[in-house]
């Protein structure tokens, strides 16, 4: 009980938002879009889906563009807006994008 109320008195003298990941997702479950609806943007992406997994409460897809590249996107469960965008191009490079790459494309 002690380390409850420590910890909980930690957070509480925290930030607003500095004890929470910015990643993750903290959504209910009741709104959740169904899993066939991230593989539904992933196909209209041309990704390749190795896996769709969550993580930190948002759905992840593990696969590759349509250029080969492995890629890793952070999805929000709810909105399926594209929250993170990672891959690895052919030499290897680790390289970010933070915007929707549907965005990329239209301009």
């Amino acid at each position: 009980m002690k380390k409850t109320l420590t910890i909980l008195g930690f957070l509480a003298v925290l930030p607003p938002g500095m004890a929470l990941a910015e990643d993750d997702c903290f959504v209910p479950m009741v709104d959740w879009q169904p899993r066939e609806a991230v593989a539904r943007l992933a196909q209209e992406n041309n990704w390749a889906v190795r896996r769709i997994k969550i993580d930190d409460g948002c759905y992840e897809i593990d696969g590759t563009d349509a250029e080969g590249r492995s890629i890793e996107v952070t999805v929000h469960p709810a909105t399926l807006r594209v929250i993170d965008f990672d891959y690895t191009d052919m030499d290897s490079d680790k390289h970010r994008a933070h915007e929707d790459p549907r965005d990329v494309r239209e301009k």
